[in-house]
Formats: C-alpha cells, structure tokens, sequence
C-alpha cells in the first residue's frame, strides 16, 4: 500500500497552473519489475513522473494517452513512459544494468541517458490523429529537457523539479517532484519571485524524505495562498494480458507460427512483455489452437 498521488491548483488568479506528486511507490515498482540499477531507476522514474505531470496539465479524459520517448547516447539507450488520465503508467528501458559515475555525490543520470539525443512526446487524445512534439536533449537529466520541451514544442514557460533517492540496496526511498506553467499576464517581477522560489526549494527528494507532502511543496512555492484543484492515485499498470498476447501471436501467421512450434525447445513458448516483464507461457496444445484458429 502506498500513498502516492497527484494534485493539482492554480496561484496567482490562474495565472500559474501547479502540479505536484509523491510517487515513491510506483517508482519503487517500476525499479522491481525492471532491476533497474540506482541511475536507471532515477532516469526511468524522473521519466514515469514527467509523462504523469504533464498528462494531468494536458489530458481531459481518463482513456487518453500521453508518452514519453527519451533516446539518447548514453548506455541506457532508450527510456520509452506511456501515462494515461486515470494517473497509470508503465515503462521500459533499453538497458537497465548499467552504471555511471556520480557527480557531487548524486546519482549521474545524463552519465546513463546521454546528453545527445532527442525527447519526444505524444498525445493520443482519441481522435483521428495524435499529437507529437520533440525536442533535442540539453542536458540528459530528464527534468530540465522536460522543461525545455515545455517551453520550445509547446510555448509554455516551466519549471520541472523531480527526483529520486536510491537507497545503497537499490531500493527507491524517496521520488516525487512538481511541475510549473506560467501563463500569459504574469508580470517580470512575479516571473522573477517563482523562480526565486523554486531555486531555493530544497531537492523534491530531501522534501519527501522529510515527510513534506505534495500539498506543502506547493505551500513553499505559492506562501501567498493557492486555490486547490483536485487530488488522485497515481500507480503503475500495465495493459498487457494473455488475451492480447494470444492476438499478437496469432498476427504472426501460420507459417510463423508453425515455425515457433517446430523450433521451440522448452516445453511452452514464453512471451514477455516489455513494459512491465511479466511472462505468458503458452502450451504447445494452446500454440497449435491459435494456429488453427489463423487459418
């Protein structure tokens, strides 16, 4: 059981649109399901809370879709979120064993994601088309190319601060954050008391493990007062399901599908999903049923 949620509010007579979010325990998910290694977990979890971020500025309905594709040169290689408006997400990495030296005493994650590459978001709102935006990486640290993004693909000045604290057995203690908008008819000198603020806010993580709550890290950002919206359970999960496994192997076709049957050495055949790696294992009787049912 965990106490991870969202919660939304607006400052300054609507003029700032805030988000802030616990997601100690969906990070720690992500980190057993993956084996994630301390700055894998970090990238892959400041990329969970990123694509939930801006899915709760940017989705209306609770079936609409909102990833996160982060490919870079780093050894990771590719982080790849899908969010959607209920608050579940699910991701994967390209690479979860890897390291990279810490800097200043913290986890090095552009050391994992590369600082040469692109980030690119996509909105499946439910209509005919989707949406997409993408940027180049400018730093690798997930939270600051997120703001970038904000600002270059979708004209919304922001301040992004998000993080995770790894524990030295690789367990998550700590990860949480928040998101800033800054919309039109805000005055320089107001811009310039945001930033002041979220620049001497202590990390998002050193918040959490103090035991401040997503509501009191926006108390610090907004002492003047800000008007609650609304607050939700955010957590993993995954869409996949053994039904859906049996519709993509049967897409195979006949021909590949007797091939799988005839080269198969174990007594099943094993399909893993890559999102959250749970394993289906399908019979040689169950394969020759899907076969037939293909032709």
């Amino acid at each position: 059981m965990t106490n991870d949620y969202l919660v939304r509010a607006t400052a300054l007579d609507d003029r700032v649109r805030a988000f802030a979010l616990n997601a100690t325990g969906l990070v720690s998910e992500l980190q057993r399901r993956h084996d994630t290694y301390p700055a894998v977990t970090a990238a892959l979890g400041r990329t969970a809370m990123g694509a939930l971020l801006l899915g709760a500025a940017s989705l209306k309905e609770e079936d609409q879709l909102l990833t996160v594709d982060v490919r870079g040169n780093g050894p990771v290689r590719r982080i790849l979120v899908t969010a959607n408006g209920r608050g579940e997400v699910r991701g994967l990495v390209g690479n979860p064993h890897v390291h990279a030296d810490s800097v200043n005493g913290k986890l090095n994650v552009a050391g994992v994601v590369g600082t040469d590459g692109y980030l690119a978001v996509t909105k499946d709102l439910g209509m005919k088309d989707t949406y997409q935006g993408m940027v180049e990486l400018i730093s690798g640290e997930i939270g600051e190319d997120l703001a970038y993004y904000m600002a270059k693909s979708e004209q919304t000045p922001s301040g992004v601060g998000i993080g995770v604290f790894v524990r030295p057995d690789l367990s998550v203690e700590a990860a949480g954050g928040y998101l800033i908008q800054l919309l039109p008819g805000l005055s320089d000198e107001e811009i310039a008391e945001i930033e002041q603020r979220a620049a001497a806010l202590p990390h998002p993580t050193a918040l959490l493990r103090e035991g401040i709550s997503p509501e009191q890290m926006l108390d610090r950002l907004f002492p003047e007062g800000y008007t609650f919206g609304d607050k939700y359970p955010i957590g993993f999960k995954c869409e996949c399901s053994r039904g859906r496994f049996e519709s993509a192997i049967a897409s195979l076709g006949p021909v590949e599908i007797e091939h799988i049957i005839q080269e198969e050495e174990k007594p099943y055949t094993e399909v893993v999903c890559h999102f959250c790696n749970e394993a289906y294992h399908f019979s040689p009787d169950e394969m020759r049923g899907i076969l037939e049912s293909t032709r």
